[in-house]
Order: C-alpha cells, then sequence, then structure tokens
C-alpha cells in the first residue's frame, strides 16, 4: 500500500478537550457579553430618556448670568445647587426643605460641600427684600433660587438638581441603600407617610425612609438645622460613593419613572456620565459649615450667618471653582 493511501486512511485527529472546554468558554462569554451588553443598554436607554424627560431649561439659558461662557463638567470646575422639596408624588413646588451647594474640580477630581440651613436670612434680589432662604423657591421657583444662592455666595449656579421627597426615597432604595454613621438614636414620628421609624446610634445602612428621616429630623438633635444639615451632607456623600460600585437592577423601572414626575434638572445625561469619574476616584469630600446666630424679628425665628463665615465660605468655593474674579454681593 502507497504511503500516500496509508495517510489518506488514518483517522482524523479530534479536538483536545482543552480546545473543546475553551470554545464552550468563549460561546458562554459572547452569550453573556450580549445580554450583559442588552441589559446595560436597555438601562442607558432608560436613564438616557428619563434624564430627557426631567431635564428643565433654566430661564437664563444655558449659563449663569456670573459666567462669560457655558462650563462643562468634563473640563471645567463646576458647582451643583441641590434642592430637596417639601412635597411628594408629582410635585416640585412648595419650599426647600434642603439645599445643599456642591462644588466639583475635575483637576483634582475633588468635591466641595456646603449646607445652607433653611432659615437663612438672606436678601432675595428678585423680592428685593430679606426673608428665609426656604421661600425662595416658593415665591419664584427654581430662578429665584438661584439668584438668591448667588447672590449671597458671590459664585456662579451651573446646574440645578430638584427633587422631592419621593425621588429622594426611590433613589436611595435602587442603590440598595446608604451606609452613614449615625450621630444619636433617632425617632421620627412626625411622619404620616411611612410612619414611625427609628434608627439606632451607629454605623448603619439606611433604606430610602430611613434616610429621609435621617435627612430630616431636627428637633432631636441639639444643633438644631445646623446638625440637619450636616446630616443631609452625609445623605448626599453617601449616594455618590455608593453609586459608585452600583450593581443591582432592583426597582430600576421605578426609578426611572420616579425620575421623570419628580426630579427636575437642567444638567444633561452626557453631564451626568461625565461626572462618574468623581465618585470613582476622589479621595474624600471637604464638608464646609457656615457660622451665625439665632434671630427673631416680629415673632419669626431666623439664622443669620456671619460676615467673615459667609466670606470665608464664599473664599473657599471660588477657589474651588478657580474663580480670579466676579461680581462682589453681600447680605443686605
Amino acid at each position: 500500500m502507497s504511503e500516500e493511501l496509508q495517510r489518506s486512511r488514518r483517522p482524523e485527529k479530534r479536538p483536545s478537550r482543552v480546545k473543546k472546554l475553551f470554545k464552550v468558554a468563549l460561546l458562554f462569554f459572547l452569550i453573556t457579553f450580549i445580554v450583559t451588553g442588552g441589559v446595560l443598554g436597555y438601562m442607558v436607554y432608560q436613564v438616557q430618556s428619563a434624564t430627557n424627560s426631567s431635564q428643565a431649561e433654566l430661564d437664563r439659558g444655558e449659563k449663569s448670568d456670573m459666567r462669560d461662557e457655558a462650563v462643562d463638567p468634563v473640563d471645567d470646575p463646576v458647582s451643583i445647587l441641590f434642592l430637596g422639596l417639601d412635597s411628594r408624588e408629582d410635585d416640585l413646588s412648595g419650599r426647600t426643605d434642603a439645599m445643599v451647594l456642591a462644588t466639583f474640580n475635575p483637576n483634582d477630581e475633588s468635591v466641595k460641600m456646603v449646607n445652607i440651613p433653611r432659615d437663612s436670612y438672606v436678601y432675595m434680589p428678585d423680592r428685593d427684600t430679606n426673608d428665609k432662604i426656604n421661600h425662595a423657591h416658593a415665591y419664584g421657583g427654581v430662578t429665584s433660587t438661584i439668584n438668591t444662592v448667588e447672590h449671597m455666595l458671590d459664585i456662579p449656579v451651573d446646574y440645578v438638581v430638584s427633587l422631592n421627597f419621593t425621588a429622594f426615597v426611590e433613589i436611595i432604595d435602587t442603590i440598595g441603600g446608604v451606609e452613614v454613621d449615625v450621630p444619636m438614636p433617632i425617632a421620627d414620628t412626625d411622619n404620616a407617610t411611612y410612619g414611625t421609624i427609628e434608627i439606632e446610634e451607629g454605623m448603619q445602612t439606611l433604606n430610602g425612609e430611613e434616610a429621609l428621616a435621617y435627612a430630616r429630623m431636627r428637633k432631636q438633635d441639639p444643633r438644631g438645622d445646623l446638625g440637619r444639615g450636616d446630616r443631609q451632607k452625609d445623605i448626599i456623600e453617601a449616594v455618590i460613593h455608593q453609586s459608585a460600585s452600583f450593581r443591582t437592577i432592583t426597582n430600576f423601572n421605578s426609578l426611572v419613572d420616579s425620575m421623570e414626575r419628580n426630579l427636575s434638572t437642567n444638567l444633561s445625561f452626557g453631564n451626568m456620565v461625565s461626572m462618574h469619574s468623581y465618585a470613582n476616584d476622589m479621595n474624600d469630600i471637604e464638608s464646609l459649615t457656615f457660622e451665625g446666630d439665632d434671630y427673631n424679628e416680629g415673632g419669626v425665628y431666623y439664622y443669620r450667618i456671619r460676615d467673615e463665615s459667609l466670606a470665608d465660605v464664599s473664599g473657599t468655593l471660588k477657589e474651588h471653582l478657580e474663580i480670579t474674579s466676579s461680581t462682589t454681593a453681600s447680605q443686605e
């Protein structure tokens, strides 16, 4: 028999077990990639749709009147004003129950944050009068609130995020809760929607209802509104950190629906995506605090921020925003 014929009759070499396993693993990887990509794509599409629905252009246009040109969170230091509204389902009106201004600097991926006490006695340019800062939203909505904060701090407010209690609770629940170091036992009984909520002292993971009680309570806090302001900053900081490691899509559709109805912002979807690096890489969030004094006028309580404290906070925020010159504003 010829050598050529012998070669033709030799049995074909079968693929090795290792190669088979490799092919199965590759197929599994491709299927997982497609499914995961589909889920991720769906989530991105849904969030983008919700963001577009929640996006509201401000009356002033795309930039603050204190800016020469519009800023980009990717390249420029920016400020965001977070407004927690004292309202629930489908309602974004009324007074602000929480007001936190945060500045973001992409050069060192740092964040500074200051709580503005709701009873702060400030000048409101749109009404040409002094009043509690949380009344600005009830009088003139987001526009009046921004104008008041810009006049108070002498810095531009580039973006604003307004959300009511419903959105707050659902956002916290969707990211799996937030971890905070509770400074004292908290029992919130003044809560018609969720009933009595008790939170123990120490490191706790709070769900949406508990986080709302933690952020709102002030009667049991010996520091009153200042203590509540610090707790509100705790929640925002915890949300930023938790969002960086968010891995679950539990209640995702519910969150998207809630965002459309209970949240408003002039941040675009692209802006939000570009700011995710802060959650991943920043070492710390610096919290600033206003010092002030109790003040009563006509039987109404106010909190008067001391001039030197206001100047210090304003100067720190200007430096963080890399502002070298601006108009001069002060409380009247």
